[in-house]
């Protein structure tokens, strides 16, 4: 379960996000919908302990990020880039996270597998693609075996059939009872995936709930979308 409840964030004098408030459910897919520039990071950063709010908490599982005695083998999370040094191997690479979380280094092989990035496990990172990017970096997040799984834009480089794989794999997830946060701009793909659906826009929170309740009488969910943002004013 993830839960943020009343987060408000500044950046200097600009306001980044207030009183965001919303839910993560176990065996659900969680849409966090929002144009470039809407908050969407800017939440997920206070979730994950890498900043700090002006007020109101970001819980997982009932506790702060930064209070999880072994938070990798609670929540994975993939926000920009693979995390890895580009002159390392991504085995190497996810062999020193492994150690470093207290894993057992056997992991690494297993996680590059089910990423299918087995076959360049000696590639050096500096030499991967945008979308094998993308995998390595949710197969660190896959170390831990967590229950609880956050992603910024996974799909970000991904040609046709590795959406189509990343897509079956986070439904999949949330089927076995897994909490799956995915954070995107492209409305098309977070339609054929989320159960639940969360839009920011400037900062706040314009309508959470379910897809088809989110969707309502719009054809699309960009259509909706669109409709909402264009009537909404400025926050503050």
């Amino acid at each position: 379960m993830i839960t943020i409840d009343r987060v408000s964030k500044r950046k200097g004098r600009a306001r980044v996000l207030h009183d965001v408030t919303f839910e993560a459910r176990p065996g659900r897919v969680t849409g966090f919908l929002g144009q470039n520039g809407a908050g969407k990071t800017s939440t997920l950063r206070v979730l994950l302990g890498l900043d700090r709010p002006e007020h109101g908490s970001a819980l997982v599982c009932g506790r702060p990020y930064r209070e999880l005695d072994r938070p990798l083998t609670v929540v994975g999370a993939l926000l920009d880039g693979s995390g890895a040094h580009r002159a390392r191997t991504a085995r190497a690479h996810l062999r020193w996270v492994a150690v470093s979380n207290g894993l057992p280094v056997s992991r690494a092989d297993e996680v590059l597998e089910v990423v299918g990035l087995a076959g360049d496990a000696r590639k050096r990172a500096g030499r991967y693609s945008l979308g094998m990017s993308r995998r390595l970096g949710l197969a660190t997040a896959l170390l831990g075996d967590p229950a609880v799984l956050v992603l910024d834009e996974p799909v970000n480089g991904l040609d046709p059939a590795g959406i189509r794989w990343m897509r079956e794999f986070l439904r999949d997830r949330a089927a076995g009872g897994g909490t799956v946060l995915l954070s995107s701009h492209l409305m098309g793909e977070l339609a054929e995936i989320a159960d639940d659906v969360v839009v920011i826009h400037q900062g706040r929170i314009l309508v959470q709930g379910g897809l088809a309740e989110v969707t309502g009488d719009h054809a699309t969910l960009e259509d909706a979308f669109l409709a909402l943002t264009a009537t909404a004013g400025a926050p503050w």
